[in-house]
Order: structure tokens, then sequence, then C-alpha cells
């Protein structure tokens, strides 16, 4: 028989589980705002246990990924059993964190999420999901943040030269009489003194695009000169060449659109999961290179799928948690 110490030391690692839990959904619902990032962060820095609560709520929130993958692949068939020693905590963790839902369901949503990195979480300016926000640097540049987008201040010596993107995209404008504004983005450093440039920072490449003035991007391989209408993509090994791109096509996001001149229906779909909750699963194979072009409104983004739909004869299937299925 437990002690009553025993009890209470039991009920507080039992609290802290399902209040580590309820972060982990908040968080990953691609709805939580910067008071909800900063309310997790006092929650997780105020003990060591919460802390290791959350590390292991995401654990085996991960361990979900590969049973949930067969899922879906399988059209909602029965998730496989799971080996002995994990089976207890997925059903902990999906009878009690995401209780009615269903365990099925929610097993196929589970690798389909953008899960946020930690540095996303503890950025100085994040955005969520769908979420714009604009910036004003005193006397230096005006920064607009697209959806998904999450940000740092950038110093050197204690003072600002410029943000570091984490992941994302980023508009910077710049007067004519500023000083030089730096948007450090992985392994590159992108500086403008005028005009204005966007930067584009996914699962480890970066695109710079140039819509007026002049931009240098200074990177380990070499240094590169952007003017009005040019983009340079890299990534931490390499710089590509430098092309010739519409700028209206790239900065459409912060008018509300979508511009796609012939671009493949894959990056389309990759494109719209950026600014929807959920995730779009193009299963079509003979499809992704499917030309695609248009303007599509952002706050309309049900609506362009169901033209998709309609214009390539797919068929569709939606989930629980805003996946939808097109084949």
């Amino acid at each position: 028989m437990k002690t009553s110490t025993e009890r209470d030391a039991y009920g507080d690692a039992s609290r802290i589980q399902r209040e580590a839990q309820a972060w982990l959904r908040r968080l990953t619902s691609g709805e939580a705002t910067q008071l909800d990032v900063d309310g997790f962060r006092r929650w997780r820095g105020s003990s060591p246990a919460h802390g290791q609560a959350f590390a292991e709520a995401r654990r085996v929130w991960n361990m979900l990924d590969p049973a949930a993958a067969r899922l879906v692949s399988a059209g909602l068939g029965a998730v496989p059993a799971a080996p002995a020693d994990r089976a207890w905590r997925r059903r902990a963790f999906l009878g009690g964190a995401l209780g009615a839902a269903g365990a099925a369901g929610v097993a196929a949503v589970a690798p389909l999420s953008l899960w946020p990195g930690v540095g996303e979480w503890g950025a100085d300016y994040r955005t969520g999901t769908g979420e714009q926000r604009r910036l004003d640097f005193t006397d230096q540049a005006r920064v607009e943040l697209n959806t998904r987008t999450a940000l740092n201040r950038y110093e050197v010596d204690g003072r600002m030269r410029g943000v570091r993107l984490i992941q994302g995209e980023a508009a910077v404008d710049l007067p004519a009489s500023s000083t030089p504004f730096e948007v450090v983005a992985g392994a590159g450093h992108v500086i403008g003194e005028a005009g204005g440039f966007i930067v584009r920072h996914l699962d480890g490449s970066s695109c710079v695009t140039c819509i007026e003035g002049l931009v240098r991007v200074e990177h380990p391989r070499g240094v590169r000169q952007l003017a009005g209408g040019q983009q340079l993509s890299y990534d931490d090994a390499a710089v590509r060449d430098v092309a010739t791109v519409n700028p209206e096509e790239w900065s459409a996001w912060r008018q509300g659109l979508l511009v796609f001149r012939k671009a493949p229906l894959s990056r389309v779909i990759d494109e719209i999961n950026r600014y929807r909750s959920g995730k779009v699963v193009l299963w079509a194979d003979a499809l992704r290179d499917r030309e695609v072009s248009g303007r599509f409104s952002i706050a309309s983004l049900d609506t362009v799928l169901l033209q998709i739909q309609r214009s390539y004869g797919l068929r569709s299937q939606s989930l629980p948690g805003g996946v939808l299925i097109l084949s």
C-alpha cells in the first residue's frame, strides 16, 4: 500500500504529465499564439519535472509516426500492434491526451503535422498557421513575417544588426537612408541597404529574392549580389546560380495571394500546406508534375482545393485534424 507521500508524488507526476500533453496539443495545433508560447516557456522552466514530462510526451508522440503512416496508406485500417514496451505508452497518451478524437484518426494526423522545432517556440517573434505579422525596427527596416515563421533579433556586440530567420519567410523593406540590415538564414547572411527583398528558409534550404534595389548574399562558398527581379538559392553546402524571376509572384503573399505560373501541382500543394491547418496529401503520383497557373486567395484555400480536385478529377477523403487525401 502506498503511503500518503507516495500518493501525493504520484498525483503530482500524473498532473504534470497531463499538463505536458495539453501543451503539446496546443503547440502543434497550428493555432498557438505568442501568448501561448510565452506561457509554455514559463511552465516548462518552472521545474525540471515539467521539462522532463514534456520531453517524454513529445517522444511518445513521435513514436506514433510509423504506425500512423501505415494507417493512412491502408485507408484507415487497423493500427499494427505496438511492441509491448510501447503499447501502454501509446494507450495512455492517446487516451489521456487525445480523448474523444479517437486513436485511429489522431494517429493518422500525427506524422502529417508540421512540427515546430524547439528553436521556433523560443523565438523572439513568431507567427502561426495562416498568420502574418509586421515588425517595425526604428530607422532601419520594416520586416513582415509570413505564415509559420520564427525569427530572433540578430545582435553583434550588443547592437542590433538585423534578424536571424529560424524557419519560414520574411520580407524586408528598407528606406533609402537606412543602415545595412542583415537577415541570417542558414549558412548565409543577406544584407540590404535600400529597396526590398524576401528571404525564405525551409527545411535547411534558403531562397533570397530581390524585389528592388540591391542585395548582397554572403556565404562560405562565395559572395553574390542580386538586383531587382533576381533570386538565389543555397543550403549549407552549396550556392545555386542566380535566376531571373517575377518579383510579384514571390511577394504575392503580402497581398493575400498565392500566384503560380506553370508550377508543378506538387509544389502548389506544398505551398498550400504552409497556410492551412492540418495537411493536404497528394496521392495521385501521375499528376505531381502537372503544371498549374493561377492566382489564389489565401483566405479561400478550401475553395482552391475544391477547384484543384474538380480540375484534375481527383477524389478526396477528409480525416480528423484537417487532413485531406487527394487521390
